[in-house]
């Protein structure tokens, strides 16, 4: 699987022809090319999906926080978004952590261990049905730009929920269940 793979997919489902490559000079290429990463990210920040997931272990920054006198711990490059931490134990685990630019705040000291989601550019380790995703979300988004038509956008909608829904099937199945933590208010009642 490749860029260029996922692209000639998301052609097909727009019934257009093929692309040799994303730099190639052809409208669809140029199309494919300008839509292909955003929308990568976005997929990937939006959903858990597990072959984003990664762990960090990071050591804090030497400056604080303006205020409060926070620890600052820089986010690593390829960081998409914050995971929930599970609890351990039996005991829910709230954190204080807040995302302030390029760092994650906290009162916590060093070293600071957390689940994030990574942005994946390898297509080799893309989950199949985040391929297929992506495919179709690109050939919606890029549909009248490339067909001069919208009326494929419609079909494409009801394809991108019935591969969401197989994506969220498949990883119920691949996942623990996540218990919510009790709202605060339901603590301080107790």
């Amino acid at each position: 699987m490749s860029e260029v793979s996922i692209d000639n997919r998301a052609l097909q489902k727009l019934g257009e022809g093929s692309i040799e490559a994303l730099d190639q000079n052809h409208p669809n290429a140029r199309s494919m090319n300008l839509a292909y990463a955003p929308v990568r990210d976005r997929l990937q920040r939006v959903y858990s999906w597990n072959f984003c997931k990664a762990r960090a272990s990071i050591a804090a920054d030497s400056v604080k926080t303006l205020f409060n006198g926070l620890n600052r711990f820089e986010k690593p490059n390829n960081f998409l978004r914050l995971l929930r931490t599970k609890e351990i134990d039996g005991l829910d685990i709230r954190h204080d952590w807040q995302i302030e630019g390029n760092y994650v705040v906290t009162a916590e000291s060093a070293p600071l261990e957390f689940r994030y989601l990574a942005k994946v550019t390898d297509t080799a380790i893309f989950d199949p049905l985040f391929a297929e995703l992506l495919a179709t979300v690109i050939a919606k988004e890029t549909c009248l730009q490339v067909t001069g038509s919208n009326v494929r956008e419609g079909n494409l909608s009801d394809d991108i929920k019935i591969i969401l829904a197989e994506a969220r099937l498949v990883n119920a199945y691949e996942n623990d269940s996540e218990v919510p933590l009790e709202d605060d208010w339901v603590l301080a009642m107790r």
